[in-house]
């Protein structure tokens, strides 16, 4: 493993996803999963979102509508959180989730504006 690219991209993924979220993740983890983590913060978060190519806006646009058309629900919530970080609106959210009706079909557009209530209500009730 590329230390260096390991915590690179653990310092963006905490950035992008929130300390709490990162931390339930590696918790979540053990002898089964650590590879998979490590994978996925070093080469997902490090070499992936740590490239200069595009800004994190456009890239959690980008994840967004993939995650959206691939319904994973789990993921899909996690990103709206990050996207929100990296500066969308929940109005650009929605309108991304509106184009995935068209083009990744209307089921993964119902499906992903029902999990980004769920995930504005979650994002809401932490910050009361």
């Amino acid at each position: 493993m590329d230390d260096d690219l390991y915590e690179k991209g653990m310092k963006i993924r905490r950035e992008v996803l929130g300390d709490a979220y990162v931390d339930r993740a590696l918790a979540k983890s053990g002898p089964f999963n650590d590879p998979l983590q490590e994978l996925v913060t070093t080469y997902c978060w490090g070499w992936n979102w740590g490239r200069d190519g595009l800004p994190r806006r456009d890239r959690s646009l980008i994840n967004l509508a993939m995650i959206a058309v691939l319904n994973r629900s789990h993921e899909l919530k996690a990103h709206i959180r990050g996207a929100l970080n990296n500066g969308l609106t929940r109005e650009e959210i929605g309108e991304v989730l509106l184009q995935v009706g068209i083009y990744g079909g209307i089921p993964a557009a119902v499906d992903s504006f029902r999990l980004a209530d769920e995930a504005f209500a979650e994002i809401d009730a932490e910050a009361e």
